[in-house]
């Protein structure tokens, strides 16, 4: 037998046999070192550090079943004041009298959101003696694919604004196009995965509020802050886009992105209970107690949601703004350096999310940014590239997420290798590129360090 074909028998098959465990151990560690390395993905929001003091308490926490509320009532008791946390963070006119809880995820509270949207619409159809119809969801389509599910899965028809004429993300322009009697709601994205933007969710309010005193229609508005409802209050937070605005009934963020926990978690929080339709709230008893739920999903972890308590006591207002502020340093800096490579130009900068994302110049020819991503990760880093929606697949781009943990330094290494890469696409497929001129040297990238004390590894 050959050693390939030995292999497959613990690899690819049920076992017959058990084995040690640290020979299970070994076998499955030794796979996993073919993975990429989770620090040099700057693919992707979630969190990929955190502090050996949250990793101890989740360790402890796993075997703790989130749902169980009667067994488990301290961690009730946490996801309970994380919600009111929420609530406040988000000016909620009265925070303790808001619904919200802890998902799977940012995708699993958006479908509750648009449960939600969905329920409280076909109430006020047959409230007032009409025919439900099909309804309908008005949003970008720049949205997350979840957005894209939710509507497959739930029968709702997706109303999907197109890209066009510079704009990367929904504004206010077009809504009464797109927006009739069966309309849901509007959906409206601070920070957009695409290239970090904030939607304009107070002007796209204004315009249904037109909207409103015009045909009678009164259009609520679901903020999903996936990644922007935990940076904004820390770092602009002056911009409206939360409960401050009365459209805004609904908000839903990512605690496994800027909320600074390893995935996943999400969180969805409703500016009232009058919002959250009695009917999607059940009632269950078989887990020793009489408690509510209200999710998609039933058992799961604990420690997800000890973690986030941890974050929010950890850092605090002062912690958290000064993590994010310094994540903005970062992106900033680097899209002023990136902008400096001859053949890039910027779509965003990191001015809202940490995000930068950049595509070649027109004249660039020989190679793409798909090329680029590819040589990339030949040195560990995952830099995704990516065509835009509809009416804009002519534009490819790559894009660089500043977590935190992506310190200063990681940054410049980052900046070398692309240099490097740029160079080495340029010779090999004889691109005319401009690069940065000779002798001129990198301005240095902001550290992570910061005040004597460091607040990131």
């Amino acid at each position: 037998m050959s050693s390939g074909a030995s292999l497959r028998p613990a690899r690819m098959e049920l076992p017959e046999e058990e084995m040690e465990p640290e020979a299970a151990y070994r076998l499955v560690h030794d796979e996993l070192m073919l993975d990429g390395n989770a620090r040099l993905n700057l693919a992707t929001f979630a969190t990929s550090w955190m502090e050996p003091q949250a990793r101890a308490l989740m360790d402890e926490s796993l075997a703790k079943n989130a749902v169980d509320r009667e067994e488990y009532p301290q961690t009730a008791a946490m996801e309970e004041r994380c919600v009111r946390m929420l609530a406040r963070l988000w000016n909620a006119p009265f925070p303790d009298a808001c619904v919200g809880c802890s998902t799977t995820g940012s995708s699993e509270a958006a479908m509750l959101a648009g449960l939600v949207l969905k329920h409280r619409w076909r109430e006020r159809r047959r409230s007032d003696d009409l025919d439900p119809g099909r309804p309908n969801l008005v949003m970008g389509a720049n949205v997350q694919v979840c957005w894209k599910k939710f509507a497959r899965y739930f029968d709702v028809e997706p109303r999907l604004v197109p890209l066009e004429n510079g704009r990367y993300h929904l504004t206010q322009e077009l809504l009464d196009q797109y927006c009739d009697q069966n309309t849901i709601g509007v959906i409206s994205v601070l920070g957009s995965t695409l290239d970090g933007s904030y939607e304009p969710v107070d002007r796209i309010c204004t315009a249904l509020d037109v909207l409103q005193q015009r045909t009678g229609i009164d259009i609520p508005v679901h903020v999903d802050g996936a990644s922007g409802a935990m940076v904004a209050p820390f770092v602009d937070p002056d911009l409206d886009w939360d409960f401050r605005l009365h459209r805004v009934v609904s908000i839903n963020a990512s605690g496994h992105k800027f909320g600074l926990v390893y995935p996943s978690i999400g969180w969805a929080v409703w500016r009232d209970a009058e919002t959250v339709p009695e009917e999607l709230i059940f009632q269950v008893n078989y887990l020793g107690g009489h408690m509510p739920t209200l999710g998609l999903s039933f058992s799961r972890p604990a420690s997800q949601v000890v973690a986030q308590y941890y974050s929010f006591l950890r850092y605090g207002h002062s912690g958290l703004r000064r993590i994010q502020e310094r994540c903005h340093s970062i992106a900033r800096a680097l899209a002023e350096e990136i902008a400096a490579i001859g053949p890039y130009q910027l779509l965003s900068d990191g001015s809202q999310l940490p995000v930068v994302t950049f595509h070649l110049t027109p004249e660039t020819d020989g190679f793409t940014v798909f090329d680029v991503s590819r040589t990339l990760r030949e040195r560990g880093w995952q830099v995704p590239a990516y065509t835009l929606p509809h009416n804009r697949t002519d534009l490819a781009v790559l894009r660089v997420v500043v977590r935190h943990g992506f310190s200063g330094e990681l940054a410049q290494l980052f900046l070398d290798d692309l240099r490097r890469v740029t160079d080495q696409l340029t010779n090999q497929y004889g691109s005319r590129v401009i690069l940065r001129a000779a002798g001129q040297k990198p301005a240095p990238l902001p550290s992570m360090i910061g005040g004597g004390k460091a607040i990131a590894g």
